[in-house]
């Protein structure tokens, strides 16, 4: 090959790699390498232990209201817990939190395994089992949510969550498709042993981490003290409020399409488990798009007109999904669905991350989580008493249709987010920290 052609095709390929690198700056951290590598595996073993935990639950039982119930204990802990778990982050070690509660889960999953193998297993167990992963799941989310700007620094805190978002999709998608194959080849018992392993990756990368010395976070504050400075901020604090009140709308008005995602795929679409699983990969597909959409970008400028304008995107193209008849075409409109809910949901992360004093951190983070998974068992049990009574199509949309209202309100009042978000830009500019006021209703 001719060495000018040679150095045109090198100079082609840097605008490619350049992108890259920048989609993909996070992982210079050495601490968010070994932290996302770890949490791979351990995404992967979680979906198998999921799989394998419902198809236990169904085999013992033979009933949905089973299956329903065991995922209520799993998920109300995350409603009634996460603002406590926000005070452990703010006042622990957040990775020895975040070690803690691996060892636990994967205590949790040995225990569920030995129960299955030794043929004892009850419905009973698996229930408070799951109740007990739910509880650590809590402090687990919001340390590792509140340790990401630990790793990496607000530099990079978005690209960071975005590349966790990618792989935790990822997960989504390969995990249920292995758990499949590992029932059908050792059975649930088997999974869960699985499971259990898969936490060591993440166990020996939080080990192996080299964290520097944290301040002591006000220990001479009584518990009870810290929760109350937290919920006094998110509840003054305009931008986190108006941030909180529209991820809590979404999670109980869109997210549980996911609930009734079995009545499209058998009686709307009549596909049976292939659809199924064919509709929640596009959901999944939409999503890792979404996370590599935010992988790219580059500071936090324009972050609230995007989580207004992903919101409404989603939302339209669920009446859509809701009203379709064909499976394709269902499959096609949960692409931007998958897309714009990863965009939502990072996005107000990120915000919310980026504004907030690193003092109050896992306390706004809690109350994050409370509004993002803890309100999802409300929207789950509403969403399967309006399916039975009006339809999953009109369910769905009704829903999707109170979210754009939601989206458009939060267009309104998006002002103080914006100007919060405006003063993290200046500061970081002038490479100072970002002091972030408590404001009233109008942001003075």
């Amino acid at each position: 090959m001719p060495i000018p052609q040679r150095e045109a095709e090198a100079k082609a390929t840097q605008p490619l790699l350049a992108r890259v690198r920048r989609a993909t700056r996070a992982v210079r951290h050495r601490n968010f390498r070994l932290f996302l590598s770890g949490q791979f595996l351990s995404l992967i073993g979680t979906w198998v232990q999921t799989l394998a935990q419902s198809w236990l639950v169904y085999r013992l039982s033979h009933s949905p209201v089973m299956l329903g119930l065991v995922g209520f204990a799993g998920q109300m802990p995350y409603l009634l817990l996460s603002p406590i778990a926000g005070v452990a982050a703010d006042r622990m070690n957040r990775r020895n939190l975040i070690l803690l509660a691996q060892i636990l889960a994967m205590v949790q999953a040995l225990l569920l395994a030995a129960l299955t193998l030794t043929g004892v297993v009850q419905v009973w167990h698996v229930f408070f089992l799951a109740m007990t992963l739910g509880i650590v799941g809590v402090f687990d989310m919001t340390g590792r949510q509140s340790f990401l700007v630990e790793m990496v620094g607000k530099e990079d805190l978005m690209n960071a969550i975005a590349l966790n978002s990618t792989v935790y999709n990822s997960g989504r998608i390969l995990g249920p498709a292995v758990a499949g194959v590992l029932v059908a080849v050792i059975g649930e018992g088997w999974c869960f042993v699985v499971n259990a392993a898969s936490f060591l990756g993440i166990i020996i990368g939080l080990l192996m981490m080299r964290v520097p010395p944290v301040a002591q976070r006000m220990e001479s504050t009584s518990h009870w003290e810290h929760f109350r400075e937290g919920w006094h901020y998110v509840r003054n604090h305009a931008p986190s409020r108006t941030l909180l009140l529209l991820l809590g709308l979404t999670s109980v008005m869109n997210y549980p399409f996911l609930v009734l995602m079995p009545v499209f795929a058998d009686n709307i679409l009549h596909g049976g488990p292939k659809a199924l699983g064919l509709l929640m990969s596009s959901t999944g597909v939409g999503a890792i798009l979404g996370a590599i959409y935010m992988a790219t970008r580059t500071g936090v400028r324009g972050l609230s007109r995007t989580i207004t304008i992903s919101t409404i995107t989603y939302s339209v193209a669920l009446v859509l999904f809701a009203f379709s008849r064909n499976l394709h075409l269902s499959m096609l409109w949960l692409v931007p669905v998958g897309f714009g809910l990863m965009v939502s949901v990072a996005g107000t992360n990120t915000s919310l991350q980026a504004i907030v004093p690193d003092a109050l951190r896992g306390r706004v983070l809690g109350f994050y989580g409370m509004m993002f998974v803890g309100m999802a068992p409300i929207g789950s049990l509403l969403a399967g008493w309006l399916g039975g009574l009006i339809g999953a199509d009109f369910t769905v949309a009704g829903g999707a249709v109170v979210c754009i209202a939601g989206a458009l309100v939060f267009n309104r009042k998006r002002i103080v987010v914006r100007a919060a978000l405006r003063q993290v830009m200046e500061q970081q500019a002038e490479g100072f920290p970002v002091p972030v006021p408590v404001t009233n209703e109008d942001g003075q």
